[in-house]
């Protein structure tokens, strides 16, 4: 332990008393108020002070009020400053101001705690420089503050009730983060620079500094938080959305105190915080009803830097997190070579964000002492910068020298420490776990799926009346819109049998079941209450109040709980949480539709690196369901295609579902075969938009008491087939209307249902149906160059034995239409002439 050479007080940890000054009180209040809201233009932030220049005010200060300002100026330009101005609540603008302004004395016992923290932080960076030199870590010296910034969150925290810590950041500082925060063994880090056992990665695995963690918190008074970083890719700010929806999942199920005792943190770099898109589009969910998680705290890890690119060439404004105002939170300003100022903003921005469940900011500024990694030379870009950072001493060091601490002895024996802790992990044999799951994740699993999905999801005709029956409710004095009590009436006749299924009430009696089961079902996207085209209805608007209701969350008394939430403008941000919701509920059937599927390739960055890559690259599993509209129509071509062929590209080692269900039986299959598996994989669905009520798209009752959803549905009307036609989608509907119109049978058309993983065998079974047949052709409305035809075709070349295989497409395009409606026409007349050959006059 470090042993002080001055005493400064025997105050409690963090002792703040307010200062009086009675005189001229509406001069007080006056000059207080100016610096309230400007004070940060004045605040000693940056520690290289090379950057935020002090600025005037853009207002005078009163005449005589010199003694007053002097008062104010230590609490709001000092090496704290607080934004908070664009506050409307006159409550938390009052909360800040008394937290502001009160002396502010750390006491030796928390320092003597700080300095150890620091000492640990660098010494770690300094232990991975001296024995893998050369090597990525993505150091966080410079900005070291971060790790007693965190335990001092923590310690606040476990005592306003919070026992669970979701926590996502980048790749700078994570490793110190996992061994000094988290609590992961440092030599479990050293042994990932080894890289140690490489066969055990062939095919996936991650980089060390974009995995995950788990551990224990334990505070002073043995109050425990357990501690999840999540895992994340390259992709800066990905991750946020990931980990809200972490959070609303793991409060959801606590129940009503969850978003009291789960604390959600988020870790930026300055140039990604101004930069990246999707993490405003996450900050704006934070009062959004079905997504709010009782506040974030968002942290900047504010080196001043992007790479190599300056502050003035990331962002537009004073600060980094000027983003953040369009919402009415708090933002810190700190500076991180003040220790006793980093966790005393540390306290408040906990207590804050625990006493009004919203977000705070937090902006650490310091620097960063190396490259953008440990192989750059940051010299090149900004000489005179690093010049001055090398003349820096380290922050441990200066902390020591000015609480008046000899740590000397304490130094030699942490790194001791680590030095050991270096060879424990150079002798290691095996790839340490970082983390582990919840007990929840026990009855379910990854990994190859079997040829034949075993889950049996039929029910019997006088279960799927009774489940439709219970969708017609509505409570007493309820004012239905005149067209949801026509809607109504054919549910009735869809569940007594006189009419067929359509897709929306097919899906909601899926649902239905589930939810009186105890499944939980959430739903969101953009519209997805009512359905973008008008199909589901799962609400109902009380046509004089505007009040809503759903026969959904009225089953049984004992039923799962049925959220469907109409989202925000946002594709990458809503499915990235739901994503992160559908990874802490895995019992839950989660499901996010895009208001059509052209528009879903706004959130390909968590397509790509979550959705199809989370198991390979983490070992983590997500069941989380897109619902994709697609279909050719003559809409143009941003209302046409989904791009099957992008999600298909993806595909390998059974990482995900791709199905395109072609009537509304199948489509309620596929939902139930989701949620009762034992097995979790995102599962893609192709929805269709004309084809929802289409006559040859609809599914009598009796259909739903099938087995299980069917991979693949061979055509049972055709006779002595000379052509088999094998398709996806809505090209199989029209391909049969056209087929009945013509009255000629000669061809089979055969559905594909299940596009990944490939259904070999069941397609082989439905092909030996047709002895005569001499050729196979894979159909699609799709161009040449997109939907399904490169990953089907070989496959289906293989499938076919020694038929002759061909292949009906549009021509390849840079387009996935044409925005010609006729111009549609012709070329699908063309398609069906193709497939079927000409009609005989």
């Amino acid at each position: 332990m470090a042993t002080r050479a001055k005493a400064s007080g025997k105050q409690a940890a963090g002792v703040a008393t307010p200062e009086q000054d009675s005189s001229n009180p509406q001069l007080r209040t006056e000059v207080f108020e100016i610096f309230r809201r400007w004070g940060y233009l004045q605040a000693t932030l940056d520690p290289l002070k090379q950057y935020l220049p002090q600025e005037p005010f853009p207002i005078d200060l009163p005449e005589g009020s010199d003694a007053i300002a002097e008062e104010a100026r230590r609490y709001y330009c000092g090496n704290i400053a607080l934004e908070f101005s664009h506050i409307a609540s006159p409550e938390k603008r009052e909360w800040l101001q008394k937290k502001m302004e009160q002396k502010y004395v750390e006491t030796p016992q928390q320092q003597a705690k700080t300095l150890t923290q620091l000492i640990k932080a660098d010494l770690f960076e300094q232990t991975i420089q001296q024995r893998y030199l050369g090597t990525k870590r993505f150091s966080l010296e410079g900005l070291t503050a971060l790790i007693p910034y965190l335990d001092r969150t923590f310690e606040v925290s476990s005592e306003l009730g919070v026992d669970l810590c979701l926590f996502a950041m980048n790749h700078r500082g994570r490793l110190n983060v996992m061994v000094n925060t988290v609590g992961r063994s440092a030599a479990d880090i050293f042994t990932k620079f080894e890289d140690v056992d490489p066969r055990s990665h062939l095919g996936g695995g991650d980089v060390k500094y974009h995995q995950g963690a788990t551990g224990t918190y334990t505070s002073p008074t043995g109050k425990t938080i357990d501690l999840h970083l999540a895992s994340n890719p390259s992709h800066l700010e990905a991750v946020d959305p990931v980990i809200m929806g972490r959070a609303r999942a793991r409060e959801v199920r606590i129940g009503d105190d969850g978003v009291k005792k789960v604390l959600p943190i988020i870790i930026h770099g300055d140039a990604a915080f101004a930069g990246q898109g999707i993490w405003a589009e996450t900050l704006d969910l934070a009062t959004i009803t079905g997504y709010t998680v009782g506040g974030t705290i968002q942290i900047v890890v504010n080196n001043l830097l992007g790479f190599t690119a300056e502050p003035q060439e990331s962002n537009s404004s004073r600060f980094a997190t000027d983003m953040a105002k369009r919402l009415p939170i708090p933002i810190f300003h700190v500076n991180a070579e003040d220790p006793d100022a980093v966790v005393r903003v540390a306290a408040i921005a906990a207590e804050y964000r625990s006493t009004f469940a919203s977000d705070v900011v937090v902006d650490l500024i310091g620097y960063r002492r190396h490259g953008h990694s440990e192989v750059d030379d940051p010299t090149v870009t900004q000489p005179r910068r690093y010049a001055k950072i090398k003349e820096t001493p380290v922050l441990y060091k200066s902390y020591a020298e000015r609480i008046g601490v000899d740590a000397t002895a304490e130094i030699k024996q942490i790194s001791e420490k680590f030095l050991a802790d270096q060879a424990e992990g150079k002798q290691a044999q095996h790839v340490p776990h970082l983390s582990s799951l919840p007990k929840y994740w026990d009855n379910y699993k990854g990994g190859y799926l079997p040829a034949d999905e075993p889950t049996k999801t039929g029910l019997l005709a006088e279960e799927i009346t009774r489940l439709t029956q219970l969708l017609l409710k509505t409570p007493e004095g309820f004012n239905i819109h005149p067209k949801i009590k026509a809607l109504l009436k054919q549910r009735e006749e869809m569940g007594n049998g006189a009419k067929p299924f359509d897709y929306g009430t097919a899906e909601l009696v899926a649902y239905a079941s589930l939810l009186e089961k105890g499944t939980p079902v959430r739903l969101s996207g953009q519209d997805s209450q009512r359905g973008t085209f008008n199909q589901r209805h799962s609400f109902f608007t009380d046509t004089e109040t505007e009040k809503r209701w759903s026969p959904l969350q009225h089953i049984s008394d004992k039923q799962g709980q049925f959220e469907a939430y109409n989202s925000m403008l946002s594709e990458a941000g809503v499915l990235g949480f739901e994503y992160g919701y559908a990874r802490d509920y895995p019992e839950a059937l989660v499901l996010w539709e895009a208001q059509f599927g052209d528009f879903a390739n706004g959130a390909q960055i968590i397509m790509d690196q979550f959705i199809a890559a989370g198991e390979a690259k983490w070992g983590l599993l997500s069941g989380v369901v897109l619902l994709l509209p697609h279909g050719y129509e003559g809409q143009g071509p941003e209302h046409s295609s989904a791009r099957i062929e992008r999600y298909l590209q993806l595909c390998a080692t059974d990482n995900m579902y791709v199905t395109q269900p072609s009537n509304a039986a199948q489509y309620f299959h596929l939902l139930r075969r989701q949620a009762m598996s034992e097995y979790r994989k995102p599962l893609i669905v192709f929805t269709p938009k004309s084809m929802l009520r289409h006559p040859d798209a609809v599914s009598p009752i009796a259909d739903f008491g099938a087995e299980k959803f069917q991979t693949v549905l061979a055509d049972t009307e055709a006779k002595d087939p000379r052509r088999i036609l094998v398709c996806s989608g809505k090209i199989g509907h029209n391909l049969r209307v056209e087929r009945a119109k013509r009255g000629d049978y000669s061809t089979a058309i055969v559905f594909v249902e299940q596009l990944y993983p490939w259904p070999e065998e069941a397609l082989a079974k439905a092909l030996e149906m047709y002895l005569s047949a001499e050729e196979v052709v894979w159909v699609q409305e799709e161009p040449a160059n997109m939907g399904p035809l490169t990953y089907a075709y070989p496959l289906l070349k293989r499938t076919a034995g020694n038929r002759r295989v061909l292949r009906v497409s549009r021509s390849a395009a840079a387009t996935p239409a044409t925005g010609s409606a006729k111009a549609h026409d012709l070329e699908e007349k063309a398609l069906i002439e193709l497939a079927l050959g000409k009609a005989k006059k």
